[in-house]
């Protein structure tokens, strides 16, 4: 650890003290998350974090867009362009399946607050809304794609919730992959029925 006195020495302060942002979110969750506890972590002094984070919640907010582009990747990586609804439901076990591998990120990204007007958290959540928006539109091009991707995303991140929360058995990777599939499927077979006259 440097001194604390002393000329500042760090290459890369900025992704220091996200690295040590992550880490006591894995440890503590964001309750032990603060700006002295990333200097502390970073090995920096106590004012270090502030030349790029004004405050915790920015720092809050860095954590979130980082989450938000690793989860992106997430999905992209289950199916890039799902055109149909078992695809759907990949990309959908995939969402959720990141919510259980990173509890304490995924908590950060959605249940902390972050500021809004964050211009790197805004950039990555509506890449996050336009790639789900798109993704439903493949599945259903005639469906009212902004109703049914917000229907689709308020079901899927409420099934990461339910599962991280111990609402819905997550004892098993196959039990987790049943209930996703058997809900996303449920409410696309629904969307996919015309409404009688």
């Amino acid at each position: 650890m440097p001194p604390a006195s002393g000329p500042y020495h760090h290459g890369d302060l900025r992704a220091a003290c996200l690295r040590a942002a992550r880490e006591l979110l894995e440890e503590d969750g964001s309750s032990g998350l603060s700006l002295r506890a990333v200097a502390r972590r970073a090995g920096v002094s106590a004012t270090a974090p502030y030349r790029h984070y004004p405050d915790r919640e920015a720092l809050l907010s860095a954590v979130a867009a980082e989450g938000y582009r690793e989860l992106a990747a997430a999905l992209a990586a289950a199916h890039p362009a799902p055109t149909t609804p078992d695809e759907l439901a990949a990309v959908a076990l995939a969402y959720v399946r990141f919510a259980l591998d990173h509890p304490p990120l995924f908590r950060a990204m959605f249940a902390e607050p972050c500021d809004p007007a964050n211009e790197e958290r805004v950039a990555a959540t509506t890449a996050i809304t336009q790639y789900v928006r798109d993704i439903v539109h493949g599945v259903f091009p005639d469906a009212d794609a902004e109703a049914l991707s917000t229907a689709v995303w308020a079901l899927v991140h409420g099934l990461a919730f339910l599962h991280l929360d111990g609402k819905l058995d997550a004892s098993t990777p196959e039990a987790v992959a049943a209930q996703v599939r058997g809900a996303v499927h449920a409410v696309l077979a629904v969307a996919a029925t015309p409404a009688s006259a």
